[in-house]
């Protein structure tokens, strides 16, 4: 056993007693950590040139006097930046920009500081100290195995004068020195920018080590696992026999789980992440166990709006920690030590516990369908395609996205389209889609309503080619790394595209 396998259980137990106080005392803890940003903010621009308000000292002063923001109210302040402005948002320059796609603004600008970069590092770290207090494992720390890390490109840009590039790339540059030597793939394979280039080279510099541990976006590590497949022909888990853990985030994991693990050809141990580019926002502290715990201590103070409050934010409810409800979907607001106050990350959260204080991701408040007045969201479209792969244990599912398909002319009804990429499709595909259709309707009333209404006539399902969907993302130039593949629009702006590899 060697020297870290020695030392870090000690502090990942003491570490797991921290977080038991921070959690009994969560109000205060957050209120703690607004007065930190509020401090830190007092002289620079944006708080400045904020005419009311100039004296907040409690938490419903901060309410009422500043607003919730957008990308869009930010980006003012990002310009001023990006113009060589200094103590803006934030004392100083940020260290980087974190650049991500953004659905109405184009690319986003994210600040990134000396102080943000922290609370990144501390969610990461956590996760892996909560596991090993929960397992006692550490075999991953053994010599000579390795953790692989599918993430953006280290390489970052110069713009505007700051370090710029994906959030994963920005933080490869900080990962801690234990963690180094066990780090893959090589900083000159995670520098290609062709993602299948670079899936291609990390099989090949992975395929002769001793994995004990993977990492990435849950479809960008299935994709790995098909390459590392046909390259070799045997299952995962042979091919690493000691595999143990898989961290995940960026989607939600359900419907990829079954598909990875079958991969795999065992089970392991899997732990969620929620990181944003403003912030790591929660973790997986107990494996096995649901709920992410909420960093409440890390330079985040978190609010919460209802969902329903989302069409008017001059009007919406704003809940801080202590007065959240159990089972209610929430738009998640953060205000950081980036100097981001108020902010909408557009992420919807439900809390299946107070004590600890405990998330899941429900969706995000922009992806949803709601062209009828259905309203239905992530979670239900993926508990029922889970519920179908259940009750049809031979179909299994690459792939999917939903969308509305508002009738034409002469009478041709109005319905929700699923495609599908089917890797094994269903022998009956209509007794499939009543599956489907079945407990949609058991969990969405709106959208009951309208199919016994005649509004909506039951959803219809489309056969895609396979791997249609890796097809479409190359096409769009959105292959890998951090782009997501969109599980719901409320439009057809990408079904329609998608129906090129229709069957």
């Amino acid at each position: 056993m060697n020297l870290r396998s020695l030392i870090i259980p000690p502090i990942a137990s003491l570490l797991a007693s921290k977080q038991v106080m921070t959690q009994e005392a969560a109000y205060n803890v957050q209120i703690k950590t607004l007065s930190r940003i509020l401090a830190t903010k007092a002289n620079t621009a944006s708080r400045k040139e904020c005419t009311i308000g100039q004296s907040i000292t409690n938490y419903t002063a901060f309410r009422n006097n500043i607003p919730l923001q957008t990308y869009e109210d930010l980006a003012p302040y990002i310009q001023r930046i990006q113009q060589g402005e200094k103590d803006v948002l934030w004392p100083r320059k940020p260290r980087y920009f974190a650049k991500t796609s953004g659905t109405t603004s184009g690319s986003k600008y994210i600040p990134v500081t000396k102080d943000s970069i922290a609370n990144h590092l501390q969610g990461a770290r956590h996760t892996l100290l909560h596991y090993i207090h929960h397992t006692k494992d550490v075999s991953f720390l053994k010599c000579g195995r390795k953790m692989l890390f599918l993430s953006g490109s280290p390489q970052l840009e110069k713009e505007y004068g700051i370090p710029t590039g994906r959030l994963s790339g920005i933080v490869n540059h900080h990962i801690p020195f234990y963690i180094r030597g066990h780090y893959l793939p090589t900083y000159a394979t995670n520098c290609i920018t062709d993602w299948e280039q670079k899936i291609d080279r990390i099989v090949e510099e992975t395929l002769p080590k001793d994995l004990s541990v993977i990492a990435g976006i849950p479809p960008w590590i299935q994709m790995y696992f098909d390459k590392l497949q046909h390259k070799t022909g045997k299952p995962i888990g042979e091919i690493f026999p000691n595999l143990s853990l898989l961290i995940h985030g960026g989607m939600r994991f359900a419907p990829y789980k079954e598909r990875l693990l079958r991969s795999i050809g065992r089970n392991i141990t899997t732990l969620e992440t929620y990181a944003a580019s403003e912030g790591f926002i929660a973790y997986q502290n107990i494996p096995d166990e649901e709920g992410l715990l909420l960093q409440l201590n890390s330079g985040i103070f978190f609010e919460f709006i209802p969902l329903a409050d989302t069409a008017s934010l001059a009007s919406a409810t704003r809940l801080h920690i202590g007065n959240v409800a159990i089972g209610v979907d929430y738009a998640i607001v953060v205000s950081t030590n980036a100097g981001l106050l108020a902010y909408l990350i557009g992420d919807i959260v439900r809390f299946i516990s107070l004590d600890p204080p405990k998330i899941i991701v429900t969706g995000r408040v922009q992806q949803f369908i709601s062209a009828f007045g259905e309203h239905v969201i992530v979670e239900e479209i993926e508990k029922a395609m889970t519920n179908a792969l259940t009750q049809h244990p031979n179909v299994t599912v690459r792939e999917y996205m939903v969308a509305p398909q508002i009738g034409q002319r002469n009478g041709a009804p109005s319905y929700h389209e699923w495609l599908i990429d089917f890797e094994n499709p269903p022998a009956d595909m209509q007794a499939f889609a009543s599956a489907i259709d079945a407990c949609m309707c058991k969990q969405n009333s709106y959208y009951n309503d309208l199919i016994k209404g005649n509004v909506l006539a039951s959803l219809q399902i489309t056969a895609l080619q396979p791997e249609a969907f890796v097809t479409y993302m190359r096409a769009a130039g959105k292959l890998g790394e951090q782009n997501k593949i969109v599980r719901v629009a409320n439009d057809r702006a990408i079904a329609d595209q998608l129906l090129a590899y229709s069957v």
